[in-house]
């Protein structure tokens, strides 16, 4: 698949170790973008996508380890790809916990957990990126969402996570509008199955889940020079499903 000229650019995925976040971070790599994988605790993982990223055409690529949750320790990620890497141009905030059980039986560490990497961390590394963005009269911002979250989707499993990406698409709409200004556009993809989801319904939209090229063309859409008007978007990558056949 063909993808925008990236050259010049920065690009930060968060949890880009593995799954999603790897599979988008290595596609901008093929763009020609510097990239920066970000880890928490998945060091070598890191470090051996980095390794794929210069493999495919980055001309340079960082691990980096931080706690998306932390203020702190999200400064010291940013800083540590500024110093290495230079501003972010592209951040995709891609980390996200599950709790794959009834809402009755999560406990309030985890709950917190869910909450925090989904919303929480969307928010910190957005507000730390934005600086340098708008100084720069640049910057493509795109979140990860969950599909129908649009639709305050909610199910007495995973609770806390369907309440923090409804929250994500929200935070969307609201940065896509306070940024409008400023040469920064913040758009939202958000998946249903994807091909490495822990757990697959009966019966599959098209009869398959999500692959991760599914996900990458909308990536590549937003970030695309000639997308540069549309902002405050969501692409659901559902393959059609509607929520209420379940």
């Amino acid at each position: 698949m063909d993808g925008p000229d990236l050259e010049g650019q920065t690009v930060l995925v968060t949890g880009s170790a593995r799954g999603v976040g790897r599979e988008l971070l290595l596609a901008t790599a093929d763009c020609g973008a510097r990239t920066a994988v970000h880890y928490h605790t998945s060091a070598d993982a890191a470090h051996d996508v980095a390794e794929q990223a210069r493999d495919r055409g980055a001309p340079a690529a960082m691990s980096v380890q931080g706690d998306v949750t932390d203020p702190e320790s999200v400064d010291g990620l940013f800083g540590a790809v500024e110093s290495e890497l230079g501003d972010v141009d592209v951040l995709v905030n891609n980390v996200g916990d599950f709790a794959p059980a009834h809402w009755e039986e999560i406990e309030l560490d985890t709950w917190n957990r869910v909450l925090e990497t989904n919303l929480n961390g969307t928010a910190l590394c957005s507000k730390r990126a934005l600086p340098a963005m708008r100084d720069s009269g640049f910057g493509r911002i795109v979140n990860v969402g969950y599909a129908s979250s649009e639709k305050a989707m909610v199910d007495p499993k995973n609770f806390p996570y369907f309440v923090a990406k409804t929250g994500v698409l929200m935070f969307t709409r609201m940065l896509a509008a306070d940024t409008q200004d400023d040469g920064i556009t913040v758009n939202a993809i958000s998946p249903y199955v994807v091909e490495n989801s822990d757990e697959f319904p009966t019966e599959l939209p098209r009869d398959r889940p999500a692959s991760f090229q599914d996900l990458i063309q909308p990536l590549f859409f937003f970030l695309d020079p000639a997308s540069d008007y549309i902002s405050g978007e969501n692409v659901e990558v559902d393959g059609g499903w509607l929520p209420e056949d379940v």
